[in-house]
């Protein structure tokens, strides 16, 4: 009996992750956190995007939020074995132009952030991990200003 209880528990959990992962991907979509950008190249974020892949094509990027300041940083262009760990700033946006923001802060876990910028575009960042130290600091910047 007991196992039968244990094992209806777990199957309701399994439940549970399932139903939450399904609204995740729904509220990823209904943000566009599945788009990489706006969609309009003629925009902020189009151009910066433009800007940012003829520093590197390399996909590993580091995002690093200062209190006045995003930074990015990337592999040199041409990136050789090992050479990747190797990164060098390829901007710098400035508060007043861009902020980054998490849109599903407090509803879901997500590895996915979005910059935006003052003309109101966008791009779609997505971290290596769910809980990034960015989406931490963004989460208790939250509570300091409620």
């Amino acid at each position: 009996m007991a196992e039968w209880l244990l094992s209806s528990k777990v199957r309701a959990r399994a439940r549970a992750r399932a139903l939450d992962e399904e609204e995740r991907k729904k509220a990823i979509t209904a943000h566009a956190l599945d788009q990489l950008f706006d969609g309009d190249w003629t925009a902020t974020a189009g151009q910066f995007l433009l800007r940012l892949y003829g520093h590197s094509s390399h996909p590993k990027r580091l995002l690093v939020l200062t209190p006045d300041r995003i930074v990015l940083a990337a592999p040199p262009k041409r990136v050789s074995v090992r050479q990747a760990e190797r990164m060098v700033v390829v901007a710098e946006l400035p508060a007043s132009e861009a902020r980054v923001e998490d849109p599903l802060l407090g509803v879901h876990r997500s590895d996915r952030l979005r910059i935006v910028f003052a003309d109101g575009s966008w791009l779609t960042v997505i971290t290596d991990e769910e809980r990034s130290e960015i989406h931490k600091h963004l989460m208790r910047r939250l509570r300091t200003v409620s």
